[in-house]
């Protein structure tokens, strides 16, 4: 495991290269600072700056080597490294009059997702007659703020969740720059737009969504503490598991059967799927921190608290993490076998957790 701090600041979201020696993080502010690894220390290098409002989510294309960034001043922009060893923003043309809240590349990278307050998706795609990124929009029936996004392999459908309590599967099929898609479990027919399948998320908001490797499974946590599977491939079947723990605000399949999730805990949490879509928890995978020894007087801990408990680390919580964890991303491997997970939160750190140290870590803790 490592531990990485950029500051005081939340870290709102994360977004990493394809090799893994650069993260692009935006610090609850409306710039996007990237760092570069030095050994063992991370070093800032460039800091991306169009945006007026603040940064809401960031994701980094491996392939092309574009960032992409959206922001509540309602504006997303494509970013390419030139010539000059400088990167430099494109409009994208959302068409849209609220924040956007959340933005994720299509597979094949032709394309990328923005949702937003104003209640619906904008698919974007690049124009070369007028050399510039526009949208389509996807509405009905979205009827609130749409909150996460997650592409299915295929490239050519889109999970979305919102605050109406609903995850939603949409055709996200471009004609203008793609061959038609063909059948697959979600669906037959898939004109743009068209809204293939629809579940309720219980009762909360719809905080992440996520398909597995294959796209045929796809999980989603809400803000009333519960995680949620349906099974495409078995007639749609639902596996649901109420979490005795705060919200999660972010989850990752990290193998064919087993769910990453974090969020207010402050610590990362794994669960297990079977093949009849039941989930199990299994258990808390975040390293306790130690403490020192001895004893703290009253006196000591009303004075502590008077500091904002942050003079003594017996203030501190026993977890990584010592605030909300906003997002998780894989760092290394891909869903079907991740090897390691970087998580970021309100505590301005970013935590980077390897297979083994997950592993070890949970065989200590109690269910």
């Amino acid at each position: 495991m490592e531990k990485h701090s950029f500051g005081l600041e939340p870290i709102t979201c994360h977004a990493w290269n394809k090799n893994r020696t650069q993260v692009a993080v935006s610090a609850n502010s409306q710039e996007v600072d990237i760092y570069e690894k030095k050994g063992t220390s991370w070093n800032k290098k460039y800091t991306l700056g169009e945006h007026t409002q603040r940064v809401t989510s960031i994701d980094w294309a491996a392939n092309s080597n574009r960032i992409v960034t959206c922001g509540s001043d309602r504006n997303a922009y494509v970013w390419s490294l030139n010539g000059n060893d400088e990167w430099k923003p494109s409009l994208v043309i959302l068409r849209i009059n609220r924040a956007a809240t959340c933005v994720r590349w299509s597979p094949k990278e032709n394309k990328f997702a923005v949702g937003s307050g104003a209640r619906l998706v904008s698919i974007c795609y690049f124009e070369d007659d007028n050399d510039w990124w526009v949208s389509k929009h996807i509405k009905k029936p979205i009827r609130s703020t749409v909150t996460t996004l997650d592409w299915h392999p295929n490239n050519m459908l889109l999970a979305c969740g919102s605050t109406d309590f609903k995850v939603r599967v949409f055709s996200a099929y471009v004609k203008d720059i793609e061959t038609k898609p063909s059948s697959n479990t979600w669906g037959t027919k898939m004109p743009f737009g068209v809204c293939l399948k629809e579940f309720g998320g219980g009762g909360g908001w719809v905080h992440s969504v996520s398909f597995d490797k294959i796209g045929d499974r796809l999980a989603w946590c809400g803000h009333d503490s519960t995680l949620t599977v349906v099974n495409g491939a078995s007639d749609f079947a639902l596996g649901h598991c109420v979490m005795k723990t705060l919200p999660c605000l972010t989850l990752q399949w990290m193998g064919p059967s087993t769910i990453i999730a974090a969020g207010h805990d402050c610590e990362l949490m794994r669960f297990r799927v079977d093949d009849k879509t039941k989930i199990t928890f299994e258990g808390k995978v975040s390293v306790a921190q130690k403490k020192s020894a001895g004893t703290v007087s009253a006196m000591a801990m009303f004075k502590n608290l008077d500091k904002r408990a942050t003079a003594d680390d017996d203030s501190k919580k026993a977890s990584v993490h010592q605030n909300s964890i906003n997002q998780l991303f894989i760092h290394t491997g891909e869903k079907e076998a991740i090897a390691k997970l970087s998580s970021v939160g309100m505590d301005g750190q970013m935590v980077i957790w390897n297979q083994s140290s997950l592993e070890a870590s949970l065989g200590n803790m109690k269910i």
